[in-house]
């Protein structure tokens, strides 16, 4: 295969996306072309001139069938297109008389491919009975050969998928490739690009092969065989929403019911999504708050309680009297002093959840949003991430840090911003987007809280405490 077109998806330049890497295809083999561990067969099946016939019709449904064969060998590829991203492939290679082991492979790559975040994030990944196992570019070695059962293997990268699903899911193998590529902009840091041949080993391989989007609606027609007690007999792990898909996932839905069904822009549906979970977990704000102040009614308590103490060793007996009196307090004035980590925890998975799901979303690729013309990409004008360091400095400012140092409150305040924007700075604009409104939202609910009766006695207490530091 020179080329394979998918017409519902454009490359950069607005043409339709072609999933075939042609640059390195024509250094390290084409597409369905096969692997075999003889390099010398290899090498020439994979450049001899095959016979070809078809059933006669140009447009799918169709088979088409390649033949080979000399004094030796024998060759047959036969592949069945209908009107879907799946491939039946058909392949024997007999070397006289006896089948060995050929896998049809998909050697270098995908078309989309043309900076180095895209190629860092292509992957090996396969699926044997229910596990998934997920390669990165490190842990792929060239040639390497994993035994089955395989319930499908291939190639992937951030949004697109090869991936092959043996009807012999016992009897399947699967090669791993990796091979450089030159870097145009660094020649000392070249790029590598994936590949996966699998197959039957020493039998004739009948498979399917999926080439497509990794697109949840698209991928949960596409069955699976042999994935016995699975509750997912298709190829929806390809999009990995990692350790908290249970939470990524819906998130992901919602949002694309958003645009569907709200507003059609996928940059304003974040904003909505993003503005509704805000204000869903702004009781765990309040609470934060209010644990906070609990803790600093009785922080006087509780350090003249460690001064008392503070001249007996770790070891000594009685600073288990110690903490057995900070207990009192703690329980006398009915505060928890995990409560205040509560709230932060609740909120975490959520963070991390949005994080992952807006990096595998491949709706937003070419996704517009205002300025922005590719959520999926960094902001070119660093917009969004310059918001969200003035935003970070500006929300340390207005929360009073009634439990550190007013010195390395200063240092915080400047380094915490700072660093995270050096870490946004290349990221996706839709990630960008997504912490800069959450951090709005965040400025308006801690002015909003300052002004109650709970902030105002917090700033006084978190007042006091500097002015005595700096005496």
């Amino acid at each position: 295969m020179k080329s394979w077109i998918l017409k519902k998806f454009n490359d950069e330049s607005g043409k339709p996306l072609d999933l075939v890497h042609t640059t390195a295809s024509e250094k390290y083999g084409y597409p369905l072309s096969l692997w075999i561990y003889d390099e010398t067969l290899r090498n020439k099946l994979n450049s001899a001139l095959y016979v070809a016939s078809s059933t006669g019709q140009s447009t799918a449904p169709t088979e088409l069938t390649f033949d080979y064969s000399d004094s030796d060998v024998a060759v047959r590829k036969s592949f069945r297109f209908d009107e879907s991203y799946v491939v039946k492939v058909d392949t024997t290679v007999s070397v006289k008389g006896t089948t060995i082991s050929a896998f049809p492979m998909w050697p270098a790559g995908f078309g989309d491919e043309t900076n180095p975040t895209l190629y860092a994030a292509s992957r090996v990944e396969y699926q044997s009975d229910s596990d998934v196992e997920r390669l990165a570019i490190k842990k792929v070695v060239g040639g390497a050969t994993v035994r089955g059962p395989l319930n499908w293997a291939g190639v992937t990268d951030q949004y697109f998928a090869a991936v092959f699903l043996p009807d012999d899911v016992r009897n399947a193998a699967l090669v791993t490739l990796r091979n450089p590529l030159d870097n145009p902009q660094d020649a000392k840091r070249p790029f590598e690009v994936l590949g996966a041949a699998i197959g039957q080993i020493g039998a004739p391989t009948i498979s399917r092969l999926y080439v497509g989007p990794k697109a949840l609606d698209v991928l949960e027609t596409i069955p699976v065989a042999g994935v016995a007690g699975s509750s997912e007999p298709d190829l929806r792990k390809l999009v990995d929403f990692g350790w908290l898909g249970y939470i990524a996932r819906p998130l992901f839905l919602w949002l694309k019911w958003t645009h569907n069904h709200i507003v059609p822009n996928w940059g304003w549906a974040i904003v909505l999504q993003t503005l509704i979970i805000s204000l869903a977990l702004s009781p765990l704000r309040f609470m934060q708050q209010k644990s906070a102040l609990e803790m600093q009614r009785v922080a006087p308590h509780i350090k003249s309680i460690q001064e008392k103490y503070k001249k007996y060793s770790m070891g000594d007996p009685r600073k288990r009297q110690m903490q057995e009196e900070i207990a009192a307090v703690y329980k006398e004035h009915g505060v928890n002093p995990a409560a205040g980590c509560l709230p932060l925890l609740i909120q975490m998975p959520f963070l991390f959840a949005y994080y992952r799901m807006l990096g595998v979303a491949l709706d937003l690729r070419f996704a517009h949003w205002l300025w922005i013309k590719d959520l999926s990409a960094y902001d070119p004008y660093y917009i969004l991430p310059v918001f969200l360091v003035l935003s970070m400095f500006i929300m340390q400012r207005m929360t009073p840090m009634t439990g550190m140092d007013p010195s390395q409150q200063k240092m915080m305040m400047v380094v915490m911003p700072i660093m995270m924007g050096f870490i946004f700075r290349f990221l996706a604009a839709g990630l960008n987007l997504y912490y800069a409104e959450s951090n709005l939202i965040s400025m308006v609910q801690q002015w909003i809280m300052n002004r109650t009766s709970t902030g105002q006695e917090i700033r006084r207490l978190a007042e006091k405490r500097a002015r005595k530091k700096d005496k």
